[in-house]
């Protein structure tokens, strides 16, 4: 620690002592050089990096701790640290005039976000030869992407990091090979190897799978040795493990019936789609991206036809069903959020609910507003609800004065779905929480619903949450067959 010196050193004692499963986890990756903790989220892997930050400084092991966290996620942070720790951060922004004094200012901790790690690539070079650096990446499935100009950035730096650790309750977060770019950053392919395509042609949950054995065998002995070939420097603990006790999640799918016009529409729709679908071929996870997004206005039309016809003044199906089951919620003097993945439906919805009390957040709402309206639905009893879309707020809240998650719709991404749920159970819930997926009968929602439950079953394997026995027991490979069905597609 003799690279810097401060005038007075931070306190390192802890303000609150840790459960037995984080002190745990701390206790055994505290001296690696890297290390994964993927505890499921709600669990408190916040209060397992703060602990393990101040075991490196007062060790003396590093002498300046760097937190990388999503931008949304900066004034979270600055309050957990607040919450737990005596040390007040720097915060690295875009400003790279403010960044000069930042860079050059004795501190032990810094928080930055992703994009800064860009925009200051150099700069940043050169701080981690003058210091001795340990980096915790909050989130880390935002480098999932190793082609991505980002994940770039971080392979680039992270031989110049003295420590590093990665945080995710999802690190599998949509498809199994999404964990490949994250072990990457920390041990350069020891574990996983350095070929991403044999890795991601191996681990690809594919329509073929459905009618060759052989290759789902080979796909299931893949995935089910991730975690084995990583477990030697990772942690991860799930809720029903039996480490802590939180309330009962009750996940409830809630069918729908269409509107008249709606329906209308989507039978036109569905009819392009098939076409599309047939010329370019059945979609399996989010490889076929174009068939992908034509198929996304179907979800838009299940969900409010306004997001694709401006002439559409009917009320859609869901949202009857939304209002009674709100209000039903409302009426025992709880909160909910509802998720839809559109950023137009969530200003639609929180309008059409302020009779009972909402706010919303988006990724059109500056940091300011985003911060003011979860202020208010954690702090005001008279906000009942808070419409938000999944991208913008599914991580890093702890939102537990709310015991109802409502989907008004869902998208393909499993981690959106994951994530956003488990805003409200989470550690400091004390009522039975609630799982509302809205579900338009004999529609693209069933295909979704399928598609998530198969996604979740690999996600588990390969992150040692179960059995390979239980896997078979529980998986089917039919989604592509029921997306051909729901288009009227003959094999």
């Amino acid at each position: 620690m003799a690279k810097i010196k401060l005038r007075k050193e931070p306190r390192l004692d802890v303000k609150y002592q840790a459960f037995s499963y984080q002190a745990e986890a701390v206790k055994t990756i505290k001296d690696l050089d890297y290390a994964a903790i993927f505890h499921e989220q709600g669990l408190g892997k916040s209060k397992i990096a703060i602990d393990l930050m101040l075991y490196w400084l007062e060790t003396k092991k590093i002498d300046t701790v760097l937190f990388v966290v999503k931008k949304g996620l900066v004034r979270n942070w600055e309050r957990e640290l607040a919450t737990h720790t005596f040390i007040k951060p720097k915060i690295i922004t875009q400003n790279q005039r403010a960044n000069y004094y930042a860079f050059n200012a004795p501190s032990r901790l810094m928080i930055t976000h992703f994009e800064v790690l860009i925009s200051e690539f150099e700069r940043f070079k050169l701080f981690l030869k003058a210091r001795d650096v340990a980096v915790i990446v909050d989130e880390s499935a935002k480098i999932k992407n190793p082609d991505s100009t980002l994940t770039k950035v971080f392979f680039a730096l992270a031989p110049l990091f003295k420590k590093r650790i990665i945080m995710t309750g999802t690190p599998v977060a949509n498809r199994p090979y999404d964990i490949w770019a994250q072990i990457w950053f920390l041990d350069q392919g020891e574990s996983l190897g350095n070929d991403f395509n044999k890795f991601k042609c191996d681990a690809d949950l594919s329509n073929d799978l459905a009618d060759n054995q052989k290759m789902r065998e080979e796909f299931e002995d893949t995935v089910e040795s991730i975690f084995h070939r990583i477990a030697h420097f990772s942690v991860r603990e799930i809720k029903n493990s039996g480490i802590i006790e939180l309330p009962q999640k009750v996940i409830k799918t809630v069918q729908v019936d269409w509107e008249k016009n709606q329906y209308n529409l989507y039978r036109l729709v569905k009819e392009e789609m098939r076409a599309a679908v047939i010329q370019e071929g059945i979609p399996t996870e989010d490889n076929a991206e174009p068939v992908l997004k034509r198929l996304l206005r179907l979800v838009q039309i299940a969900s409010n036809p306004r997001l694709v016809d401006e002439s559409y003044h009917s009320s859609p199906g869901k949202l009857e069903i939304l209002e009674d089951i709100v209000s039903d919620i409302c009426r025992k003097g709880e909160k909910c959020i509802v998720w839809s993945s559109f950023t137009q439906n969530v200003d639609w919805l929180s309008n059409h609910l302020s009779t009972f009390g909402s706010c919303s957040v988006h990724g059109k709402h500056n940091i300011d507003r985003r911060n003011k309206a979860i202020d208010q639905f954690l702090n005001d009893p008279e906000v009942h609800v808070f419409v938000a879309t999944p991208q913008s707020a599914k991580e890093g809240l702890t939102l537990t004065v709310s015991n109802h998650v409502i989907f008004y719709d869902r998208t393909f991404s499993l981690d959106d779905y994951l994530q956003s749920q488990d805003r409200i159970h989470r550690i400091s819930q004390k009522k039975t929480c609630y799982v509302y997926n809205l579900t338009m009968i004999n529609s693209i929602d069933e295909w979704i619903d399928v598609l998530l439950k198969t996604k979740q079953l690999a996600a588990q394997l390969a992150q040692g949450d179960i059995s390979l026995e239980f896997y078979r027991s529980q998986i089917s490979y039919d989604f592509g067959a029921i997306i051909r069905n729901i288009l009227g597609i003959c094999k």
